[in-house]
This record gives structure tokens, C-alpha cells and sequence, in this order.
């Protein structure tokens, strides 16, 4: 499987990690950080160098209860980085809902459009549609980022997301744009308990039937800390253990804050596999001598 976007083919053969810049002072875990724009294109370097195979690039926070960014806002802290960033070798996503932001982003070759609201805000969908290969990535939300976790979403999460995104995908087709270009996710939190997070991680098999790249992410969130008791600042092992059983459930990309440890680990992933096809073709091989 490939994933069609502005300047790069990607291949899915292999499980892709997403590094995650948040230009923001209040997302959940690393809020104020990275605020400038000096301290973002370090850090992407930083993820790049760790061994980020693509990067996801953000200028307002979807943290439950989070206020909306002003737009000249967004604008000022996003596009210095995103300038920088593409220049650097990997493919690189914007996480707006904004069509204003899309479009300035696309403009600097920016190669994925992710948003949280799957392209519900008047005028994105025509914004993505507008441009000839970049990807996308639609992602369920239940409500929206200032009252999502106040009222979850009941009942079987994993048939509504599954019906959602399938409606979002057929109405960008309706404009012309490529199934080949849009990625799904499944939007771990948002809006749903932690029981129907790990639903969506028991039958994520379901969500693959639609025949779409799959991008997962549960790097530090609340639903980990719910089960081991870790605050935000304490879930690198749970954020990576989660990683890697999206990854062993088919999931094609995990956007992830914590990129060196989650490489590695699926650097064993590999391995692991690696050794397992050849003991198998030996088995076989002396089977037919």
C-alpha cells in the first residue's frame, strides 16, 4: 500500500512513525514547549535525526476543553516552520481545520493535510480538493475539542467511526479527489471513554477494511494513564507499548511524541519478523528435500 501525497509516494509496506511539533503554549503534554519558531524547527530536526519518517506540525491544541487559535494567529506560528520544514527530506503534515491554513501550507509544498474535524469546517473539503496530489488524513471526532470528553459518544464506537469516515472518504471522491490520497483516523480520545478506545484497538482490523492507510495515535494520552495510573508526563513505556500493538493490528503510521523510543522498538518489531519468515522458509525448504 501507498499513500499519495504533495511531494512524496509513501510507502506502507513497512509501519511509518509520525513526529509530532506542537507550536502551541497549552497541548496536553508538551504545551510551551516548542512555542517559537526557533524551538519547533529544532525539534524537528531533532525528530528527523531520531528517525521521524514523516512530521505532523500544529499551531492549535485539540486537547480536551482547548480554546479555538485566531487564525492570524495560527498563521504566524505555523508557516516559519512549515518553510523550514519541508526542506527537510521527509514528508511533512499540517494539523489545522482551517481552509485559510491548508491552503497557505500547500502553497509551501506541504505534503498532508490532517484534521480533526475531517474536513467538516465550509470550505476545507474544497481547499483539498482543489490540489491536485496532497494527502489527508480524516479523523472521527465525537462533538468538538471544548466539550468532547464532558459527553462521550455512546455506544459501539468502532461501527460509528468505521460509518464516519466511509461517508467523509465518499464525499471528497464526490470531488474528484484520489482514495489513494486519504488516510484514516480512528481519533483515539476524542470524544470516547476509555472503553471504546480500546475497542478501537481490539477490532482496529475492522477499520482496515475500508482499504485505507491507517494512522493511529495514542502517544501519551489519557486513556494509557486511566489504565496504569502514569501521569502525562510518565507514559513513554504505555505510549510505546500502544504503538506497537496499533502497529501488530495493522495500523500503517502511529504519530508519536516519543519518536527514538518508538523507532526502536519497532526496529525489534522487525527484527522479530525478519527472523520468523526465514525460520519459516527453512521449515518449508527441508519439508520439500
Amino acid at each position: 500500500m501507498h499513500w499519495q501525497t504533495t511531494r512524496h509516494l509513501i510507502d506502507l509496506s513497512q509501519p511509518r512513525v509520525m513526529g509530532i511539533v506542537n507550536i502551541t503554549p497549552d497541548s496536553f503534554s508538551d504545551g510551551g514547549c516548542f512555542a517559537t519558531s526557533t524551538q519547533a524547527i529544532q525539534h524537528c530536526e531533532r525528530l528527523v535525526a531520531e528517525g521521524a519518517h514523516m512530521l505532523d506540525i500544529g499551531g492549535e491544541s485539540s486537547r480536551p476543553g482547548s480554546p479555538p487559535v485566531a487564525l492570524a494567529q495560527e498563521l504566524n506560528g505555523v508557516l516559519p516552520v512549515l518553510r523550514e520544514a519541508v526542506a527537510l527530506g521527509v514528508p511533512i503534515s499540517v494539523d489545522t481545520y482551517k481552509p485559510e491554513v491548508m491552503r497557505a501550507a500547500l502553497d509551501l509544498g506541504v505534503d498532508i493535510i490532517n484534521d480533526v474535524w475531517a474536513l467538516r469546517q465550509p470550505g476545507a473539503r474544497e481547499a483539498v480538493a482543489a490540489h491536485p496530489g496532497c494527502g489527508i488524513c480524516l479523523m472521527h471526532m465525537h462533538g468538538q475539542p471544548q466539550t468532547m470528553q464532558r459527553a462521550p459518544m455512546q455506544g459501539d464506537a468502532v461501527t460509528q467511526v468505521l460509518a464516519f469516515l466511509t461517508q467523509q472518504t465518499q464525499r471528497l471522491n464526490e470531488l474528484g479527489v484520489a482514495l489513494q490520497r486519504i488516510a484514516w483516523d480512528p481519533g483515539i480520545g476524542f470524544g470516547k471513554t476509555v472503553e471504546q478506545n480500546f475497542a478501537l484497538l481490539a477490532r482496529q482490523d475492522e477499520l482496515l477494511a475500508g482499504g485505507h492507510a491507517l494512522l493511529v495515535g495514542w502517544s501519551r494520552k489519557s486513556s494509557l494513564g486511566a489504565i496504569t495510573g502514569e501521569p502525562v508526563n510518565q507514559r513513554l513505556a504505555s505510549s510505546v507499548a500502544a504503538a506497537v500493538l496499533a502497529v501488530e493490528r495493522g495500523a500503517h503510521v502511529v504519530r508519536v511524541h516519543d519518536v527514538k523510543e518508538t523507532v526502536a522498538a519497532l526496529k525489534l518489531r522487525s527484527a522479530m519478523l525478519a527472523q520468523a519468515r526465514t525460520t519459516t522458509a527453512m521449515t518449508t525448504t527441508g519439508s520439500n528435500s
